[in-house]
Protein backbone atom coordinates (compact mmCIF):
# COMPACT_ATOMS: atom_id res chain seq x y z
CA UNK A 1 0.00 0.00 0.00
CA UNK A 2 1.52 3.41 -0.95
CA UNK A 3 2.31 5.91 1.79
CA UNK A 4 0.05 8.85 2.55
CA UNK A 5 1.83 12.11 1.65
CA UNK A 6 1.24 15.61 2.93
CA UNK A 7 -0.71 16.42 -0.20
CA UNK A 8 -4.35 16.52 0.88
CA UNK A 9 -5.76 15.34 -2.46
CA UNK A 10 -3.46 12.34 -2.53
CA UNK A 11 -4.31 11.62 1.10
CA UNK A 12 -8.03 11.69 0.37
CA UNK A 13 -7.53 9.42 -2.63
CA UNK A 14 -5.46 7.09 -0.46
CA UNK A 15 -8.25 6.96 2.12
CA UNK A 16 -10.73 6.10 -0.57
CA UNK A 17 -8.57 3.10 -1.49
CA UNK A 18 -8.43 2.06 2.17
CA UNK A 19 -12.22 2.23 2.53
CA UNK A 20 -12.73 0.32 -0.71
CA UNK A 21 -10.26 -2.35 0.42
CA UNK A 22 -11.98 -2.59 3.78
CA UNK A 23 -15.40 -3.06 2.17
CA UNK A 24 -14.07 -5.96 0.12
CA UNK A 25 -12.64 -7.57 3.26
CA UNK A 26 -15.87 -7.57 5.24
CA UNK A 27 -16.97 -11.15 5.91
CA UNK A 28 -20.19 -12.37 4.32
CA UNK A 29 -21.34 -13.24 7.81
CA UNK A 30 -21.03 -9.65 9.05
CA UNK A 31 -24.16 -8.69 10.95
CA UNK A 32 -26.57 -6.47 9.01
CA UNK A 33 -27.93 -4.09 11.62
CA UNK A 34 -30.81 -1.66 11.53
CA UNK A 35 -28.91 1.33 10.23
CA UNK A 36 -27.11 -0.87 7.77
CA UNK A 37 -23.67 -2.39 7.80
CA UNK A 38 -20.36 -1.77 9.48
CA UNK A 39 -18.70 1.50 10.38
CA UNK A 40 -16.72 1.18 7.16
CA UNK A 41 -19.98 0.86 5.23
CA UNK A 42 -21.21 3.99 6.95
CA UNK A 43 -18.10 5.90 5.94
CA UNK A 44 -18.66 4.80 2.36
CA UNK A 45 -22.35 5.77 2.32
CA UNK A 46 -22.22 8.86 4.51
CA UNK A 47 -18.71 10.06 5.14
CA UNK A 48 -17.83 11.86 8.33
CA UNK A 49 -15.57 14.70 7.19
CA UNK A 50 -13.84 14.84 10.55
CA UNK A 51 -13.12 11.13 10.60
CA UNK A 52 -11.95 10.98 6.99
CA UNK A 53 -9.65 13.97 7.42
CA UNK A 54 -8.09 12.62 10.58
CA UNK A 55 -7.48 9.21 9.07
CA UNK A 56 -6.18 10.62 5.80
CA UNK A 57 -3.68 12.83 7.56
CA UNK A 58 -2.48 10.35 10.16
CA UNK A 59 -2.07 6.94 8.57
CA UNK A 60 -2.37 4.54 5.70
CA UNK A 61 -3.89 1.41 7.12
CA UNK A 62 -5.52 -1.87 6.35
CA UNK A 63 -8.73 -2.47 8.30
CA UNK A 64 -10.44 -5.78 8.85
CA UNK A 65 -13.92 -5.77 10.32
CA UNK A 66 -14.80 -9.02 12.06
CA UNK A 67 -18.40 -10.14 12.44
CA UNK A 68 -18.60 -9.80 16.21
CA UNK A 69 -15.38 -8.10 17.24
CA UNK A 70 -14.44 -4.47 17.32
CA UNK A 71 -12.45 -3.01 14.43
CA UNK A 72 -8.90 -4.31 14.38
CA UNK A 73 -6.43 -2.02 12.62
CA UNK A 74 -2.99 -3.06 11.41
CA UNK A 75 -0.22 -1.22 9.58
CA UNK A 76 3.00 -2.51 8.06
CA UNK A 77 5.48 0.09 9.33
CA UNK A 78 7.56 0.80 12.40
CA UNK A 79 4.84 3.19 13.60
CA UNK A 80 2.10 0.54 13.43
CA UNK A 81 0.91 1.11 16.99
CA UNK A 82 0.79 4.88 16.54
CA UNK A 83 -1.20 4.44 13.34
CA UNK A 84 -3.55 2.01 15.06
CA UNK A 85 -4.10 4.52 17.85
CA UNK A 86 -4.70 7.35 15.37
CA UNK A 87 -7.35 5.49 13.39
CA UNK A 88 -9.12 4.13 16.47
CA UNK A 89 -9.11 7.59 18.03
CA UNK A 90 -10.58 9.07 14.85
CA UNK A 91 -13.39 6.51 14.79
CA UNK A 92 -14.21 7.02 18.46
CA UNK A 93 -14.21 10.81 18.02
CA UNK A 94 -17.17 10.64 15.63
CA UNK A 95 -18.77 7.42 16.85
CA UNK A 96 -21.97 9.12 17.99
CA UNK A 97 -22.34 11.11 14.76
CA UNK A 98 -21.64 8.04 12.66
CA UNK A 99 -23.63 5.35 14.47
CA UNK A 100 -26.20 6.77 16.91
CA UNK A 101 -29.80 7.27 15.75
CA UNK A 102 -30.67 10.96 15.33
CA UNK A 103 -33.38 11.36 17.99
CA UNK A 104 -31.14 9.80 20.64
CA UNK A 105 -28.10 11.77 19.49
CA UNK A 106 -29.93 15.09 19.78
CA UNK A 107 -31.24 14.29 23.26
CA UNK A 108 -27.92 12.97 24.56
CA UNK A 109 -25.68 15.56 22.90
CA UNK A 110 -24.88 17.39 26.18
CA UNK A 111 -23.37 14.20 27.60
CA UNK A 112 -20.74 13.92 24.88
CA UNK A 113 -18.90 17.03 26.12
CA UNK A 114 -18.85 16.13 29.82
CA UNK A 115 -15.62 15.11 31.53
CA UNK A 116 -16.82 11.60 32.40
CA UNK A 117 -17.59 10.90 28.74
CA UNK A 118 -14.21 12.24 27.60
CA UNK A 119 -12.54 9.96 30.15
CA UNK A 120 -14.66 7.05 28.94
CA UNK A 121 -13.52 7.63 25.35
CA UNK A 122 -9.87 7.65 26.48
CA UNK A 123 -10.43 4.38 28.29
CA UNK A 124 -12.05 2.83 25.22
CA UNK A 125 -9.16 4.00 23.04
CA UNK A 126 -6.68 2.26 25.31
CA UNK A 127 -8.80 -0.89 25.42
CA UNK A 128 -9.47 -1.10 21.69
CA UNK A 129 -5.82 -0.70 20.76
CA UNK A 130 -4.63 -3.40 23.15
CA UNK A 131 -7.51 -5.86 23.56
CA UNK A 132 -10.52 -7.28 21.79
CA UNK A 133 -13.66 -5.37 22.78
CA UNK A 134 -17.28 -6.39 22.31
CA UNK A 135 -19.59 -5.54 20.63
CA UNK A 136 -18.23 -4.41 17.26
CA UNK A 137 -17.64 -0.66 17.32
CA UNK A 138 -20.53 0.00 14.91
CA UNK A 139 -22.89 -1.92 17.22
CA UNK A 140 -22.16 -0.10 20.49
CA UNK A 141 -25.20 2.10 19.84
CA UNK A 142 -27.25 -0.35 17.77
CA UNK A 143 -30.02 -0.21 20.41
CA UNK A 144 -30.61 3.41 19.39
CA UNK A 145 -31.09 2.52 15.73
CA UNK A 146 -33.47 -0.36 16.39
CA UNK A 147 -35.54 1.64 18.89
CA UNK A 148 -35.70 5.42 18.31
CA UNK A 149 -36.42 7.51 21.41
CA UNK A 150 -40.04 8.36 20.58
CA UNK A 151 -40.87 4.71 19.89
CA UNK A 152 -39.82 3.24 23.26
CA UNK A 153 -42.60 1.31 24.99
CA UNK A 154 -40.63 -1.13 27.14
CA UNK A 155 -37.16 -0.81 28.71
CA UNK A 156 -35.32 -4.00 29.66
CA UNK A 157 -32.03 -3.34 31.44
CA UNK A 158 -29.13 -5.77 31.33
CA UNK A 159 -25.67 -5.41 32.89
CA UNK A 160 -22.86 -5.62 30.34
CA UNK A 161 -22.56 -7.24 26.89
CA UNK A 162 -21.80 -10.90 26.39
CA UNK A 163 -18.01 -11.23 26.43
CA UNK A 164 -17.36 -14.21 24.14
CA UNK A 165 -16.92 -14.17 20.36
CA UNK A 166 -20.02 -14.15 18.16
CA UNK A 167 -22.41 -12.99 20.87
CA UNK A 168 -22.84 -9.28 21.67
CA UNK A 169 -24.33 -6.98 19.03
CA UNK A 170 -25.56 -4.04 21.10
CA UNK A 171 -28.89 -5.31 22.45
CA UNK A 172 -29.01 -6.72 25.98
CA UNK A 173 -29.58 -10.51 26.15
CA UNK A 174 -29.59 -10.77 22.33
CA UNK A 175 -27.26 -12.73 20.03
CA UNK A 176 -27.14 -13.01 16.26
CA UNK A 177 -27.28 -16.26 14.26
CA UNK A 178 -25.61 -18.68 14.12
CA UNK A 179 -24.94 -18.22 17.85
CA UNK A 180 -27.47 -20.18 19.89
CA UNK A 181 -29.36 -18.52 22.76
CA UNK A 182 -27.28 -18.33 25.98
CA UNK A 183 -28.73 -19.46 29.30
CA UNK A 184 -30.38 -16.17 30.29
CA UNK A 185 -32.08 -15.88 26.92
CA UNK A 186 -33.29 -19.46 27.10
CA UNK A 187 -35.06 -18.55 30.33
CA UNK A 188 -36.54 -15.42 28.75
CA UNK A 189 -37.94 -17.69 26.04
CA UNK A 190 -39.32 -20.06 28.70
CA UNK A 191 -41.22 -17.19 30.28
CA UNK A 192 -42.56 -16.10 26.91
CA UNK A 193 -43.84 -19.65 26.41
CA UNK A 194 -45.58 -19.43 29.79
CA UNK A 195 -47.10 -16.00 29.08
CA UNK A 196 -48.32 -16.75 25.57
CA UNK A 197 -49.79 -20.22 24.94
CA UNK A 198 -48.67 -21.47 21.57
CA UNK A 199 -45.35 -19.63 21.69
CA UNK A 200 -42.58 -22.07 20.82
CA UNK A 201 -39.08 -20.85 21.59
CA UNK A 202 -36.34 -21.09 19.01
CA UNK A 203 -33.40 -23.26 19.98
CA UNK A 204 -31.12 -21.70 17.37
CA UNK A 205 -32.09 -18.02 17.02
CA UNK A 206 -31.42 -15.50 19.78
CA UNK A 207 -31.90 -12.29 17.79
CA UNK A 208 -34.22 -9.97 19.75
CA UNK A 209 -34.23 -7.16 17.18
CA UNK A 210 -37.75 -8.00 15.87
CA UNK A 211 -39.26 -6.74 19.14
CA UNK A 212 -36.69 -3.94 19.44
CA UNK A 213 -38.20 -2.57 16.25
CA UNK A 214 -41.60 -2.56 17.97
CA UNK A 215 -40.39 -0.42 20.87
CA UNK A 216 -38.54 -2.73 23.27
CA UNK A 217 -35.32 -1.01 24.34
CA UNK A 218 -32.82 -3.77 25.16
CA UNK A 219 -30.25 -1.66 27.02
CA UNK A 220 -27.15 -2.71 28.92
CA UNK A 221 -25.83 -0.64 31.83
CA UNK A 222 -22.33 -0.87 30.33
CA UNK A 223 -22.21 -0.76 26.54
CA UNK A 224 -18.83 -2.44 26.02
CA UNK A 225 -16.72 -5.18 27.58
CA UNK A 226 -13.24 -6.64 27.16
CA UNK A 227 -13.27 -10.12 25.64
CA UNK A 228 -13.64 -12.90 28.21
CA UNK A 229 -13.69 -10.45 31.17
CA UNK A 230 -17.20 -9.90 32.47
CA UNK A 231 -17.68 -6.50 34.08
CA UNK A 232 -14.34 -5.21 32.79
CA UNK A 233 -15.83 -1.92 31.56
CA UNK A 234 -17.98 -1.30 34.61
CA UNK A 235 -17.53 1.96 36.55
CA UNK A 236 -15.73 3.61 33.64
CA UNK A 237 -18.54 6.01 32.74
CA UNK A 238 -21.07 3.92 30.87
CA UNK A 239 -23.37 3.72 33.90
CA UNK A 240 -23.63 7.51 34.01
CA UNK A 241 -24.38 7.64 30.30
CA UNK A 242 -27.00 4.87 30.26
CA UNK A 243 -28.69 6.47 33.27
CA UNK A 244 -29.14 9.52 31.06
CA UNK A 245 -30.55 7.26 28.33
CA UNK A 246 -33.24 6.13 30.75
CA UNK A 247 -33.86 9.71 31.89
CA UNK A 248 -34.33 10.69 28.25
CA UNK A 249 -37.15 8.15 28.02
CA UNK A 250 -38.75 9.55 31.16
CA UNK A 251 -38.47 13.17 29.96
CA UNK A 252 -39.70 12.75 26.41
CA UNK A 253 -43.00 14.33 25.39
CA UNK A 254 -45.47 12.53 23.16
CA UNK A 255 -47.64 14.39 20.69
CA UNK A 256 -50.78 12.93 22.29
CA UNK A 257 -49.68 14.12 25.71
CA UNK A 258 -49.72 10.63 27.19
CA UNK A 259 -46.82 9.33 29.24
CA UNK A 260 -45.90 5.89 30.45
CA UNK A 261 -43.37 3.15 29.75
CA UNK A 262 -42.90 -0.40 31.05
CA UNK A 263 -39.61 -0.92 32.90
CA UNK A 264 -38.46 -4.48 33.55
CA UNK A 265 -35.96 -4.69 36.41
CA UNK A 266 -34.47 -8.17 36.46
CA UNK A 267 -31.98 -8.65 39.27
CA UNK A 268 -30.70 -6.37 42.01
CA UNK A 269 -28.37 -4.22 39.85
CA UNK A 270 -31.21 -3.24 37.49
CA UNK A 271 -33.53 -2.60 40.42
CA UNK A 272 -30.94 -0.35 42.08
CA UNK A 273 -30.47 1.61 38.84
CA UNK A 274 -34.19 2.27 38.42
CA UNK A 275 -34.52 3.09 42.11
CA UNK A 276 -31.72 5.67 41.92
CA UNK A 277 -33.37 7.32 38.93
CA UNK A 278 -36.76 7.39 40.59
CA UNK A 279 -39.42 5.81 38.40
CA UNK A 280 -42.83 7.40 39.01
CA UNK A 281 -45.01 4.32 39.33
CA UNK A 282 -48.15 6.41 38.96
CA UNK A 283 -47.10 7.10 35.36
CA UNK A 284 -45.06 4.02 34.51
CA UNK A 285 -45.17 0.29 35.12
CA UNK A 286 -42.14 -1.03 37.02
CA UNK A 287 -41.85 -4.82 37.02
CA UNK A 288 -39.27 -6.45 39.33
CA UNK A 289 -38.03 -10.00 39.61
CA UNK A 290 -34.91 -12.14 39.84
CA UNK A 291 -32.49 -12.12 36.89
CA UNK A 292 -33.07 -14.71 34.11
CA UNK A 293 -29.58 -16.15 34.61
CA UNK A 294 -29.61 -19.94 35.11
CA UNK A 295 -28.17 -19.20 38.57
CA UNK A 296 -31.17 -17.18 39.70
CA UNK A 297 -34.11 -17.66 37.31
CA UNK A 298 -35.75 -20.24 39.58
CA UNK A 299 -35.80 -17.67 42.41
CA UNK A 300 -38.52 -15.55 40.83
CA UNK A 301 -37.87 -14.85 37.17
CA UNK A 302 -39.61 -17.93 35.88
CA UNK A 303 -43.29 -17.38 36.54
CA UNK A 304 -43.06 -13.58 36.82
CA UNK A 305 -45.53 -13.03 33.96
CA UNK A 306 -43.76 -9.82 32.92
CA UNK A 307 -44.39 -10.04 29.19
CA UNK A 308 -48.10 -10.61 29.61
CA UNK A 309 -48.35 -7.89 32.27
CA UNK A 310 -46.53 -5.45 30.00
CA UNK A 311 -48.99 -6.03 27.17
CA UNK A 312 -52.00 -5.72 29.44
CA UNK A 313 -50.72 -2.39 30.78
CA UNK A 314 -49.84 -1.02 27.32
CA UNK A 315 -53.29 -1.95 26.05
CA UNK A 316 -54.97 -0.29 29.02
CA UNK A 317 -52.78 2.83 28.76
CA UNK A 318 -52.72 3.38 25.01
CA UNK A 319 -55.47 1.22 23.60
CA UNK A 320 -55.72 -2.03 21.72
CA UNK A 321 -52.88 -2.46 19.25
CA UNK A 322 -50.25 -0.84 21.48
CA UNK A 323 -49.05 -4.21 22.73
CA UNK A 324 -45.74 -5.81 21.78
CA UNK A 325 -46.07 -8.81 19.47
CA UNK A 326 -43.64 -11.04 21.33
CA UNK A 327 -44.62 -13.98 19.13
CA UNK A 328 -42.31 -12.68 16.37
CA UNK A 329 -39.52 -14.26 18.43
CA UNK A 330 -41.05 -17.73 18.23
CA UNK A 331 -39.41 -20.51 16.26
CA UNK A 332 -40.26 -20.36 12.59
Amino acid sequence: MPKVTADSEQAEEMLGEVVATTSRMVSRSTARVAAGGTLTDMWTKKSSTTTRTKVAKKAAVEVEVNRSETVVVSASSSSAQAQTNAVTEAMLATLEDDTMEESWRKQLQPEFKKSYFTSLKKFLLAQMTTHTVYPAVNNIYSWSRFTPLNEVKVVILGQDPYHDAGQAHGLSFSVLPPTKPPGSLKNIYKQLEADFPGFKASISNGDLSPVAKQGVLWLNTSLTVQAHKAGSHARKGWETFTTQVIRAVLQRKREDGKVGVVFMAWGLPAQKTFSSIGIDEKKHLLLKSAHPSPLSAHRGFLGNGHFKKANEWLSMKYGKGAEIDWTVLAAK
